[in-house]
């Protein structure tokens, strides 16, 4: 009898734990992987800042996500990006710090698996992403992201994920870009490692300890490495993804973000292996999907059939219980926006900075004097077709005005600098002209010299970004859209009428992106160092520039918005004619 019970047992003990890791994995397996990246905030689907119904929401996400869910094994994945841009993360990151983020409540409520922190995530300072890391049910990623005091990773490298069985892996990588734009406060005691330096050390780690069956990417970085005029071997590249997925071998499928395009193509890594690269557009408007079917093959490994698909969220209503669960929470932020700052006498608009002197940046120029006590500011516009409107202006104009969570520095810089930061501005931002019929402003040009059209925003594309077009306030100077790169301005005063001198150093306000190095005016142009920049710095504020914009106009209750006229084009006619020809193309067809 006592034989008969230990045979008894001995089989138990093998059914449950003497299986082979290939028995206990069944034959056949199909998942989706569910990604959303960029979200900036677009957790319902209204739009705070406009007053508006939104194109996409996390609401609408959670709707096809159920719907996926009730046939499939879903594994739902966020790339980061989602603690800035609508006002309601704005108002947990910063306004109602005592109660769970928003966005903590929302995802785990969707019960997302795992996600990789970005750049805007960062930007919000260690007071709310430590938070936050705390608050979420899953794991946040960065493998390249490393503590100083110890090289370990500050954030989770990878995640494990077990699916009836298979085993599926997901490494976390963020862009290593971050230094060159944010305050060194904000990201204090971490370190960015270049993403292909990082992902040839922890792929062999995850293969060697994790064995998985399915190896996933998540990277906040983008698909095109050329960006910012840089190249495939520059290190820390921004969008670094595709040199990954190419250059380091095993994953099956790369999910990107960041630079708010979608993708969906398949390319082949250094070994001759098929690897699928997906990304979606931003703020919740799509998901990308993975499809994968796998099957057992007579050496205990999985071939796998992976499709790509690109799901447009305007195909699905908001989820009536997501906004019922969380209708306290937008009901209080609606009216943290809709509290009435100032009145303005006049409407401005950020689209006409794009050509020349406009009543916006003036705007902008004279709040960062006035804060900062500088001689001279220095700005762009962040916005590429924002409207304040004449009348009253409330809270959610202020994120119209001003887009980003930028800190505001002072700087030392000679004139000397100055004059090279701002042809650095124009080389990249206006073309030389040879007569009036040319256009005013740089456009990426197609092989026939003609400007190219963009697919996604249906209309011509500028060879470099708007946010980088920096103007200066508190001096008078020329452009002369005639005369060569880095030949075009010329500073004639103060704008006090007192001299201007290349060897004299002037107090600068910029915001801490450009201060810290982003869009290169001070590096390449200016020429300066990173650590002269460290050691430029006079003062910073202690909140977001958005903060102290708002208290400034509060304080005035009727703003008069003018246009300096402190600076202008040559020759006029040539500018006059061409700004309105461009201006047409710019406008979605």
């Amino acid at each position: 009898m006592r034989k008969l019970y230990l045979i008894l047992f001995l089989l138990i003990f093998l059914v449950q734990y003497g299986c082979t890791e290939s028995e206990k994995r069944p034959q056949e397996f199909n998942l989706v992987l569910v990604e959303t990246s960029d979200v900036h905030g677009a957790i319902f689907n209204y739009d705070f800042i406009n007053d508006r119904e939104a194109y996409g929401s996390l609401s609408k996400v959670h709707t096809y996500v159920n719907e996926l869910r009730e046939k499939n094994n879903v594994i739902l994945m966020d790339n980061g990006d989602i603690l800035q841009g609508q006002p309601i993360v704005y108002y947990y990151n910063y306004e109602n710090i005592s109660d769970q983020h928003i966005c903590s409540k929302v995802m785990n409520y969707m019960q997302y698996d795992v996600a990789t922190i970005g750049n805007h995530d960062i930007e919000a300072g260690h007071a709310v992403y430590d938070k936050l890391k705390q608050e979420f049910n899953f794991p946040w990623l960065a493998a390249n992201a490393i503590r100083k005091s110890d090289d370990a990773p500050y954030f989770d490298p990878y995640k494990i994920i077990i699916k009836n069985g298979v085993k599926i892996a997901i490494l976390g990588l963020i862009t290593p870009g971050i230094p060159e734009w944010l305050p060194e406060e904000l990201w204090s005691g971490i370190e960015f490692e270049d993403m292909v330096i990082s992902a040839k050390k922890w792929i062999p780690i995850i293969q060697e300890k994790e064995n998985p069956d399915l190896l996933i990417g998540l990277f906040h970085s983008g698909y095109d490495y050329t960006y910012g005029n840089v190249n495939y071997d520059t290190d820390k590249n921004e969008n670094a993804s595709k040199i990954v997925a190419e250059q380091v071998p095993g994953f099956d499928v790369v999910f990107i973000g960041h630079d708010h395009n979608t993708c969906n193509e398949k390319i082949k890594n250094i070994d001759g292996a098929e690897v699928l690269i997906l990304g979606p557009t931003n703020s919740a408007r799509q998901v990308v999907t993975a499809d994968i079917s796998m099957k057992l093959n007579s050496e205990g490994k999985y071939n796998k059939v992976i499709t790509g698909n690109v799901i447009e969220m305007k195909e699905f209503n908001e989820d009536s219980l997501f906004n019922a669960k969380f209708q306290q929470e937008f009901n209080e932020v609606k009216d943290f926006v809709s509290k009435e700052v100032a009145v303005f006498n006049k409407s401005v608009y950020t689209h006409k900075a794009l050509y020349g002197p406009s009543e916006f940046i003036d705007l902008i120029q004279q709040i960062q004097l006035d804060i900062s006590n500088a001689d001279i500011s220095i700005a762009a516009p962040l916005s590429f077709n924002s409207v304040i409107e004449e009348g009253p202006v409330y809270v959610r104009d202020m994120f119209k005005l001003y887009r980003f969570e930028n800190f505001l520095y002072t700087i030392n810089l000679t004139g000397e600098e100055i004059d090279k930061y701002l042809e650095y501005s124009f080389a990249n931002w206006f073309n030389t002209m040879q007569n009036e019929n040319d256009h005013l402003l740089l456009f990426k040009l197609n092989e026939d010299g003609s400007p190219v059209l963009s697919e996604k925003t249906k209309s011509y594309t500028l060879a470099n970004t708007y946010y980088n077009f920096d103007v200066a306030s508190g001096i008078k100077y020329v452009v002369d859209v005639t005369k060569p790169v880095n030949d075009k301005v010329t500073i004639y005063s103060m704008s006090t009428n007192e001299s201007f001198y290349l060897d004299s150093t002037y107090r600068v306000a910029v915001n801490s992106y450009r201060g810290n190095g982003g869009g290169g005016h001070l590096t390449d142009g200016a020429g300066l160092s990173k650590e002269d920049l460290i050691k430029r710095r006079i003062s910073s504020t202690d909140k977001d520039l958005r903060y102290y914009m708002m208290k400034w106009i509060e304080e005035k209750g009727i703003v008069d918005p003018v246009l300096k006229n402190e600076w202008s084009v040559y020759p006029e006619k040539w500018w006059m004619k061409a700004k309105q020809k461009d201006e047409k193309l710019l406008i979605k067809k």
